[in-house]
């Protein structure tokens, strides 16, 4: 029998800041249910680790939230609930 392959050593040092950007469509409500996703995986996220950048047209809204990352599962599963999220068009 053989054993799974083992994950490659992290690059990241947990806990640490992380910033992750995320872009969707301007929408009333994007901020706050990114903000609602985000504090899912980082209960201690508040808008001070939050900017906000529009498109030149104002079509879309980008967004970097810095999260606090204690581990490489917590922010794989942070990246798989907003990339699946209808109002996200990408994750960086």
């Amino acid at each position: 029998m053989t054993t799974p392959p083992e994950d490659p050593p992290s690059l990241i040092e947990y806990p640490s800041d992380f910033p992750i950007k995320v872009m969707g469509a301007m929408h009333d409500s994007f901020v706050a249910t990114i903000v609602e996703v985000v504090m899912r995986f980082d209960p201690e996220f508040g808008h001070h680790k939050l900017e906000t950048r529009p498109s030149s047209k104002g079509n879309y809204l980008a967004l970097t939230v810095t999260v606090r990352a204690t581990s490489r599962t917590q922010l794989d599963d942070l990246y798989r609930a907003l990339s699946s999220h209808p109002m996200v068009k990408m994750v960086l």
